[in-house]
């Protein structure tokens, strides 16, 4: 099987590292990769939207598992379907949405494979709802550290030490994964502005119950009356008989709209506290006080990034880094003083949303517990800024809160205790199951995963 040494980075384009990429094309080439992974063990990889390093490997082997890409079974009756890991969520809508089916969660963008989703147990709009994706995979098959290929259905230990596990109990093979009927693929969408985040907090808690998707994007640069105001976006699919006469005849047409991609090399302080700030001010200026029943394209509200390639590297060659952290309900207070603290210190961010997570998930590094999410994304160079997140961070722990690792590229390891309670169980279970540790990641190294 060929392989070849590269530089691999994740989405942020942060802390490059170089790793021989092996990219099998069957099972039995996945388990060869495995067995031969050398001394610095493997980790596995999709489509490398993982923000940080957990899809890197430094000085070891990176399995790029987009080559197992086939969707073996489609049970449009019952409403599930068996793929291979390497299957994208952007291939899952082309093929279920003419069939009346959707995925059940999807993050900013459909460009992640099944096994990334379950790797990173990603989460949504909808999280409120219906919780992360591994809450709808009915099994999968485990490629573990011994070349042995395990059925893991939720519920047992393994499965729960592998969603949200970053790919460090093993390679997953296939999935089978419950769906989501909807009869179009058009969203009935409301918007309203929120004029500060008490204001925006208020609504959210009065009647996010109402949707099935809600997200807020949020004005960092506000300050003052204005600190934390906000355009709030929620909505559902819209049934049949929201459409009119015209798109009633192609219900389920799937066609996401393309720009041109991200030129390579763009200007380093392109984005500048004056322009996001320019940029905030017209987005919030532009959305409506209040509208409802917008009819958009299922891209166009959850996945409007994806419509220009390669926008990451808009931040330039430094890169950026996207934070994101989940304090619980009762902690409003913490999450006042963080939107308070970043908003003073000016950082650049146009790419801020504001969610509330439902019941957690069962995963040990599972990231979402009930309460308030924020993620942002600020350019990596930017002055003070490791300083800033670290402080963040300490603040997060102490309010009993945690950050997302699959976006994680610089948290301290002594903090993640604190973080994520079962730690010492998934830490055990590796121990266990992968004794020679044959799966290791630079995320996992630098958090002693």
């Amino acid at each position: 099987m060929p392989a070849e040494t590269v530089s691999v980075t994740g989405w942020g384009r942060t802390a490059p590292s170089t790793a021989r990429l092996i990219r099998p094309r069957t099972y039995e080439e996945a388990v060869t990769a495995v067995r031969d992974c050398g001394a610095r063990g493997g980790i596995p990889r999709g489509l490398g939207r993982a923000y940080g390093d957990a899809a890197q490997n430094a000085g070891g082997a990176v399995l790029d598992m987009t080559g197992l890409d086939r969707i073996h079974v489609v049970d449009a009756a019952g409403g599930s379907v068996l793929c291979d890991a390497g299957v994208s969520l952007h291939h899952l809508m082309e093929v279920l949405l003419p069939l009346g089916w959707f995925v059940p969660v999807t993050p900013g963008t459909r460009y992640v494979t099944v096994g990334g989703a379950i790797g990173a147990d990603i989460h949504g709009k909808n999280h409120h709802v219906s919780g992360s994706f591994s809450r709808h995979v009915v099994c999968l098959e485990l490629l573990t550290a011994d070349g042995t290929v395990r059925t893991v259905r939720p519920g047992t230990a393994l499965f729960d030490a592998t969603a949200g596990g970053m790919g460090l109990t093993g390679v997953i093979l296939t999935a089978t994964v419950r769906l989501l009927p909807v009869e179009t693929s058009l969203m009935s969408v409301d918007t309203e502005r929120a004029t500060d985040l008490d204001d925006l907090m208020a609504r959210l808690t009065a009647t996010d119950h109402r949707y099935r998707y809600s997200v807020a994007w949020i004005d960092l640069l506000a300050r003052g009356a204005a600190t934390g105001r906000a355009v709030l976006t929620r909505g559902d699919h819209a049934p049949l008989s929201a459409l009119p006469a015209r798109a009633r005849r192609t219900p389920l047409s799937f066609r996401p709209a393309r720009l041109p991609a991200a030129p390579a090399c763009l200007p380093e302080g392109l984005l500048t506290r004056r322009t996001v700030g320019l940029f905030n001010e017209l987005w919030y200026r532009r959305a409506p006080r209040a509208r409802t029943g917008e009819l958009q394209r299922l891209s166009a509200f959850f996945h409007p990034l994806d419509g220009v390639p390669h926008w990451n590297r808009v931040y330039g060659r430094g890169g950026f880094v996207q934070y994101q952290f989940v304090v619980g309900h009762g902690r409003e207070e913490t999450l006042r003083r963080i939107v308070d603290r970043i908003a003073r210190r000016r950082c650049p961010s146009f790419l801020a949303v504001l969610k509330r997570f439902g019941e957690a998930d069962p995963g040990w590094l599972s990231f979402p517990v009930p309460g308030w999410t924020l993620a942002l994304d600020v350019p990596a160079g930017l002055p003070g800024l490791g300083g800033l997140l670290d402080g963040l961070d300490e603040e997060v722990a102490a309010a009993g809160g945690r950050v997302y690792l699959a976006k994680d590229s610089r948290l301290r390891p002594d903090l993640l205790a604190a973080m994520y309670p079962r730690l010492d169980d998934f830490r055990a279970l590796r121990a266990e199951l992968d004794p020679r540790g044959v799966f290791v990641s630079d995320l996992a190294r630098r958090l002693t995963l």
